[in-house]
């Protein structure tokens, strides 16, 4: 089972290179947001448990993410592998994330970073924030404040993975097939 961890700060391209890797490799996109969304629609114990708390604007606990992410594994026991969007965020989950897929015996195969310049990744958000009507990214402002939480907070989780020689880091920027295939290049290494 192929389980990939695709990262790097907001504007990176995660969302478009997850695209091509599911329909390429046949991964699952596990994205927590959707996860979220999906579990509280059907009305799952864990659903309305996160429901409850969004209600009343309070985080969503690592162990109940934990809770869904082990669900959406069960749910697909013939996939070929996930990608994970969005997730990890910190060290803690990160270790929470290891501990579930050991009992699975579905470990992560690797994680790939997207490495792109602030520059270059405020003048994508921007760009993405015209053509989407995204508020977040329509200020720069607030753009940065989201390229400083990321380095604040989500950056140490390569750290992570580094130590267990599972990091891969690559240039984000240039044209989408060159980013794709450099992506492949690594992904077929596992």
């Amino acid at each position: 089972m192929l389980n990939l961890v695709l990262f790097g700060p907001p504007g990176a391209g995660k969302g478009t290179q997850s695209q091509k890797l599911i329909e390429k490799y046949g991964l699952i996109h596990l994205s927590t947001g959707d996860l979220l969304r999906s579990e509280i629609s059907q009305g799952t114990a864990l659903g309305l448990e996160a429901k409850k708390l969004m209600d009343q604007g309070i985080l969503v606990p690592d162990e109940v993410v934990i809770g869904m992410i082990s669900h959406k594994l069960d749910d697909n026991k013939a996939a070929q592998g996930f990608i994970f969007d969005g997730f990890p965020r910190t060290v803690a989950q990160a270790e929470a994330l290891d501990q579930l897929l050991e009992t699975k015996n579905a470990p992560i195969s690797g994680m790939i970073a997207l490495e792109v310049n602030d520059t270059e990744l405020e003048h994508r958000l921007l760009l993405r924030g015209k053509e989407s009507g995204r508020p977040d990214d329509a200020n720069p402002e607030v753009i940065r404040k989201r390229i400083k939480e990321y380095k604040d907070k989500t950056a140490p989780v390569a750290g992570f993975y580094e130590k267990q020689n599972k990091f891969r880091g690559i240039n984000g920027v240039g044209t989408e097939e060159d980013v794709f295939k450099a992506i492949c290049a690594i992904v077929d290494s596992y």
